[in-house]
């Protein structure tokens, strides 16, 4: 029995693995790619390491999209911060109390995750022209914390339906009010989850496509994505450099993801265990 199960653990192993490979593989070319031009990015053969590494596509990105990859990192972290003040108080409120709506609310946020992101951004436009927030940063910080505070309310609900009720009533019977309770007792016992949500809402604001090509359009300042996007055009294209601006859209997102994976991780499993 004990080796049918070493034999299992060691396929196990193996599946992982392959699979770490193929979904890494993506990541490794865009590495590789970065340090070449475009003759050896378009050639016949495809190299799996750069056959003359050159610094010249990261040389030239920054020089051309520092403010960019700045407009990014603003965008992020005000779809991070905005997302936080509406969904952490909303999660509490439909944890701790029981309204008569809550059940219509919590469909209501489910239904917006399934709405796509291309129909929020066409009628965000048609009210974005008439508000004159089209082209500016509340305006798509706004549009992008529209899509990440439903599923992290119901990440932070689901998280705070599974704290004890024991400690939220020994602190009201301390003389603690709500509000201190909230601050001083959820907060911190929520942190995972806190953490969790926050790192998505960045990720969704620092990775956004479709709301900045939406509500974006003639505007002085653009993300990331856009900017990649301009690099390939129909008649013409630099390869090598929008490699270069992948790397930098990836680094940030990835070190940030591995900094909280063990916060990440907790706040998914507990709160998908005691919702």
């Amino acid at each position: 029995m004990s080796r049918q199960r070493r034999f299992t653990a060691l396929l196990a192993a193996l599946g992982a693995f392959i699979a770490l490979v193929i979904l890494l593989f993506p990541l490794y070319a865009v590495i590789v790619a970065s340090f070449e031009n475009n003759s050896q990015l378009l050639g016949t053969h495809y190299n799996f390491l750069p056959p003359t590494p050159s610094f010249a596509n990261y040389s030239a990105v920054i020089s051309a999209q520092g403010g960019h990859i700045a407009s990014t990192l603003v965008i992020g972290l005000g779809t991070a911060i905005l997302t936080l003040v509406i969904a952490v108080p909303a999660a509490h409120a439909l944890a701790r109390y029981r309204f008569r709506v809550t059940a219509i609310l919590v469909g209501g946020l489910l239904i917006a995750q399934i709405l796509p992101s291309i129909v929020i951004a066409n009628s965000l436009f048609l009210l974005y022209h008439k508000l004159h927030l089209l082209n500016s940063y509340p305006g798509l910080i706004l549009a992008d914390a529209s899509y990440a505070i439903p599923f992290s309310i119901l990440v932070l609900r689901a998280f705070m339906l599974g704290l004890p009720n024991d400690v939220l009533q020994a602190a009201r019977v301390d003389g603690a009010s709500e509000w201190k309770t909230f601050l001083r007792v959820v907060l911190p016992m929520s942190r995972s989850a806190v953490i969790t949500v926050a790192v998505f809402a960045f990720l969704n604001g620092w990775g956004d496509f479709i709301f900045a090509l939406t509500l974006l359009s003639g505007s002085t300042f653009e993300p990331l994505t856009l900017s990649i996007y301009s690099y390939i055009g129909e008649f013409s294209s630099n390869l090598g450099e929008a490699m270069a601006l992948c790397v930098f859209g990836l680094l940030p997102a990835a070190m940030l993801l591995i900094a909280a994976q063990r916060y990440i991780a907790a706040g998914l499993t507990v709160g998908s265990v005691k919702g």
